[in-house]
């Protein structure tokens, strides 16, 4: 139970990320940088706290993998908050939770997996899904260009969908210590990125924002990280599937709640059709997982 409880709470936190992004008047690439800066000090005390050992002979056979993650990472970041300045919370976390359908696609080039009846139906539900989402968007709120947020949120998934499939290949490394390096590599690969994007004159920032920057680093970087690894530890792959749909969730919720965002019915729709699509191939998925494993035992 205690796994559940840190799992859920991690996901809770992830869902209302887009709300503190709102409220941090810097540019995208400003926010990922200090985010990636922040979660790592924090995980790195962690770490040194709890008298964890980083094998670095193991980082460096990865190497050329942590690279490309935390890449991905990074920019991963950029595109989200950039959606969330041109759309919804709701479709910017609607678009941005299009990455399962991504990975379904990449992974017969990346991991010559084959693509199934079942999941190309699965898939053209989800797209289907998106299609009511973007159609029905609208730009009932001048400070909005839903069709560019979505379009952004769209290409975060992508990136995230590269970060999934690239942690694949990450050997004899844990979740706490991969991520780690890749939030420490992420804010140095984003560093030169500011610095040519934004300028010298970095972070003119004060008030409230300072406070939310602390947040999303220390709160939804570091401890949402942790909670997440941790809670993993102890459950199983068809619990995870199920109880990462809380993210989407909670913003959702925390999108009306504070913003006072609403959906139209078919936006609804399409987040549902969009939403449940992908989660029951992921139900699928570990549960096809599970007979192998338990066919294995057998045999």
């Amino acid at each position: 139970m205690k796994f559940k409880i840190y799992f859920i709470l991690s996901m809770m936190i992830f869902g209302t990320i887009g709300v503190f992004v709102r409220y941090i008047d810097l540019a995208s690439s400003e926010i990922a940088l200090l985010r990636g800066f922040i979660g790592s000090l924090f995980l790195l005390a962690i770490t040194i706290v709890n008298k964890q050992n980083i094998s670095w002979t193991n980082v460096k056979k990865n190497i050329p993998v942590l690279l490309l993650s935390s890449f991905a990472l990074g920019f991963n970041w950029i595109f989200l908050f950039q959606a969330y300045k041109y759309t919804t919370i709701a479709n910017a976390s609607l678009s941005y939770y299009f990455a399962p359908v991504f990975v379904i696609v990449i992974s017969p080039i990346v991991l010559k997996e084959k693509i199934s009846l079942k999941k190309a139906v699965y898939i053209s539900i989800a797209v289907f899904g998106m299609f009511l989402i973007v159609q029905n968007s609208g730009n009932g709120n001048a400070e909005y260009n839903h069709l560019l947020g979505i379009c952004y949120g769209a290409t975060a998934a992508i990136f995230y969908a590269t970060l999934m499939l690239t942690n694949k290949f990450i050997k004899n490394m844990n979740g706490l210590e991969t991520t780690l390096l890749q939030l420490s590599l992420a804010t140095i690969m984003l560093i030169p990125y500011v610095f040519v994007t934004e300028g010298v004159n970095l972070f003119p920032v004060t008030g409230f924002s300072v406070v939310c920057i602390i947040i999303l680093g220390v709160i939804h970087t570091g401890l949402g990280f942790y909670l997440f690894f941790y809670g993993m530890k102890g459950l199983k792959g068809q619990s995870i599937a199920v109880l990462s749909y809380i993210d989407p969730a909670t913003s959702l919720f925390a999108s009306f709640i504070v913003f006072g965002e609403n959906m139209t019915v078919l936006q609804i729709i399409g987040a549902v059709l969009l939403l449940g699509s992908t989660f029951i191939n992921e139900i699928n998925k570990n549960y096809d997982h599970s007979i192998k494993e338990n066919k294995h035992c057998i045999e």
